[in-house]
Parts: structure tokens; C-alpha cells; sequence
């Protein structure tokens, strides 16, 4: 029987290989933050994501393209696996930037 736990840990690990392939970033951090969602409505549906990529592919791209570009890497995923992501979509030029 798959614990919660285990669930969770497979389809954060299923989002960081589904991201590093589109993406081949430098730097990717995927946290499920599912457990701070408890209870509240579509909670049950699909797991809650935090996700920060950094990654060439993002240069001359507007914010909404880039995460466009996210959700449709994940594809079905975000009608059934991933009820919510929060995504932090950067350049390697604006990470560097930011962690100085």
C-alpha cells in the first residue's frame, strides 16, 4: 500500500526529471508544500508545489511565457497530479542578480 508520504515524494521526483528534461536548468527546487494545504477545498486532487527554475531557455521570454512553457511541460499532470504550483521562472543572468 503507497503511504501519502511516498506519493508525494514520487511526484516530486516526477516533476523534477519532467522539468529538468524541458528544461535543462542550473538550478531547480521543487518543494511540496501539500501538508500546509490540508483540509482546504481540491486539497485531495492533486498535490500544492513550490517550484524555483533557472534556466537559459527562459531568456527573451515575458514571465507568462515562461511559465506557460512550465505548465505545458507538465501537461495532464495539471488536471490531475499537481492541483497547485507556485513558480519562481528565471534566467541564469537574473538568479545570479538575485543571490548577490
Amino acid at each position: 500500500m503507497r503511504t501519502a508520504k511516498k506519493e508525494a515524494m514520487d511526484r516530486v521526483a516526477w516533476l523534477e526529471r519532467t522539468l529538468h528534461s524541458a528544461f535543462a536548468p542550473e538550478h531547480l527546487d521543487v518543494v511540496d508544500e501539500s501538508a500546509l494545504h490540508a483540509g482546504h477545498a481540491g486539497a485531495g486532487s492533486g498535490g500544492h508545489f513550490r517550484v524555483v527554475i533557472v534556466s537559459g531557455r527562459f531568456r527573451n521570454q515575458d514571465l507568462l511565457s515562461r511559465q506557460r512553457a512550465v505548465y505545458a511541460a507538465l501537461g495532464t499532470a495539471m488536471q490531475s497530479e499537481v492541483h497547485a504550483l507556485s513558480l519562481r521562472t528565471l534566467t541564469p543572468e537574473e538568479w545570479s542578480d538575485a543571490n548577490h
